[in-house]
């Protein structure tokens, strides 16, 4: 990523530097201390091993010395102008092995580029769809270019996802694909792909995001109830008929357009076969974390209470998160067969009321996973879209959460770029950094350390163990030393095991 922002010298220097070794701790500690048999077995006392260690705690030492003394001061959040000029922008993006562009979508339907090498926003677009969607046309309308994912190999294969309300049915979700064109910078829409089709009754509660789960390769789509007030129709209780109020789980590779992943909780009967969780009124921006495949899901409220709610890596599926018989944590209605408070609905983490200090639209973040800001990996992100009020997250060991408000560090911008309103999506980067999209100002912001933002250099280099620079066979004895352990450093895809998926990356690395 281009720095346009960094601290001054000395400081700088001594700064990248922390942030480079947090940046490695971070790493260790998420994947390595996790697994804590692996670097207390009888393989601990390898040089390998021992040089992790080392590195540990070296980078422990040096940053909690640095933050100790006061050189570092307190890493207190602050917002930065990355982009403006756009039209109403509601999401943006990376794709997979491409960190010099972000893709922007404007909500009247357009993809655009911002160059991060350059600084520049590209003055054309990667692809113009404003002609079979239908809303999107002012910052009120919940209709419009929603959602953007690209597939997981998408290096390989062009492939990217859109989900958008469409001309075609007077509104009508569609998800669909298309492909990277000529060149990088544009798509074509030739062999363009329809997915699924969904009939939107009212012209409200849409949902639009779609993700790949980090951990399955899955495509998720996330639908809201249908809309009008109250969810009229009961369509989010409703598995045996209704895709609405849904988290949708489809499997893009296993089938023209799609096959039905055989986990699924429905996918054998009982409920629509894509449904992966239910019970939703409206989620707006529904994320995973990067590192390890936790949901978040912000579902705005109707009358008085707004939420967050929160499924874990390894759920099974079949989640109800409660609407419409509850709203937050707060019973709703007890008709159409709800029971207010049963012991099969999932409470949300997080609630608060329609007021100043809370306010009257979620809009749901990220985990931040990024290296400029090391002490908040793993904090949650969000926001609300009425007041600019933003929170963070912390999850503990015991699966509860630390809330805390971060409206005074990110509502206005260090820069000079103004006061931060209308949260319409956050966004992230392939390393993890976060971004804020501001809809009605037409920008997007960047949440940085309020010292400045930090240029953390190259990051450390996949299967390179002992960190000489090299993934040579030295690394690769220390990794075969490792071969079926249950996570830890040679883990490199962080799924759990050491097998030969992360051996493909380590010899995608090889330098010999």
């Amino acid at each position: 990523m281009r720095n346009s922002g960094e601290a001054s010298e000395p400081f700088c220097g001594l700064q990248r530097h922390i942030q480079w070794r947090s940046r490695v701790l971070t790493r260790f500690v998420r994947v390595s201390l996790d697994s804590c048999q692996t670097l207390n077995s009888p393989l601990s006392e390898s040089p390998y091993t021992m040089s992790i260690r080392r590195n540990l705690l070296t980078a422990a030492a040096v940053f909690a010395g640095l933050m100790s003394s006061g050189v570092a001061s307190a890493q207190t959040l602050s917002t930065k102008l990355f982009v403006a000029g756009l039209a109403r922008p509601i999401f943006i993006t990376q794709a997979p092995g491409d960190d010099s562009r972000l893709f922007i979508i404007e909500k009247q339907g357009r993809i655009r580029i911002f160059n991060t090498e350059t600084g520049t926003l590209n003055s054309d677009y990667f692809i113009n769809l404003d002609s079979i969607i239908t809303g999107g046309t002012s910052t009120s309308s919940e209709q419009g270019l929603l959602g953007l994912a690209f597939h997981p190999d998408y290096q390989n294969n062009g492939y990217f996802y859109v989900n958008y309300t469409a001309v075609a049915g007077g509104g009508d979700t569609v998800v669909r694909r298309y492909s990277r064109g000529a060149d990088a910078d544009h798509a074509t829409t030739s062999g363009a792909l329809t997915l699924l089709t969904i009939n939107q009754p009212y012209s409200n509660h849409n949902g639009g995001m779609i993700a790949f789960g980090p951990n399955d390769g899955y495509l998720y789509i996330f639908t809201g109830d249908g809309g009008s007030g109250g969810d009229p129709g009961d369509r989010a209780q409703n598995i045996s008929s209704s895709l609405l109020g849904k988290t949708l789980r489809i499997d893009v590779d296993g089938g023209t357009p799609y096959a039905i992943p055989p986990s699924n909780p429905f996918a054998s009967g009982g409920g629509e076969p894509e449904i992966w969780n239910y019970g939703l009124r409206n989620p707006w921006r529904s994320t995973f974390d990067m590192a390890n495949g936790n949901l978040y899901i912000a579902d705005v409220g109707q009358n008085s209470r707004e939420e967050m709610d929160f499924q874990p890596a390894d759920a099974p599926g079949g989640e109800n998160y409660g609407w419409r018989c509850m709203e937050g944590a707060s019973c709703y209605t007890n008709s159409s067969g709800c029971t207010c408070n049963a012991s099969n609905l999932v409470d949300p983490f997080f609630t608060y009321g329609h007021n100043s200090s809370g306010g009257y639209s979620i809009t749901g973040g990220y985990v931040y996973r990024g290296c400029e800001i090391p002490e908040l990996d793993g904090t949650y992100f969000f926001a609300d879209y009425g007041t600019s009020n933003f929170w963070s997250a912390t999850r503990n060991k015991n699966g509860t959460f630390n809330v805390q408000s971060r409206t005074s560090e990110l509502r206005f911008s260090s820069d000079g770029g103004g006061t931060l309103s209308n949260i319409a999506s956050f966004g992230q980067d392939l390393q993890g950094e976060i971004y804020i999209c501001c809809q009605s100002l037409g920008r997007i912001y960047k949440i940085i350390p309020a010292s400045g933002e930090v240029d953390c250099g190259p990051g450390p280099i996949p299967g390179d163990f002992n960190e000489d620079g090299l993934v040579n066979g030295a690394d690769l004895g220390f990794f075969l030393s490792q071969w079926g352990q249950p996570g830890g450093a040679a883990d490199l895809n962080l799924d759990g095991i050491v097998n030969g998926a992360d051996a493909g990356i380590l010899l995608s690395n090889w330098t010999g």
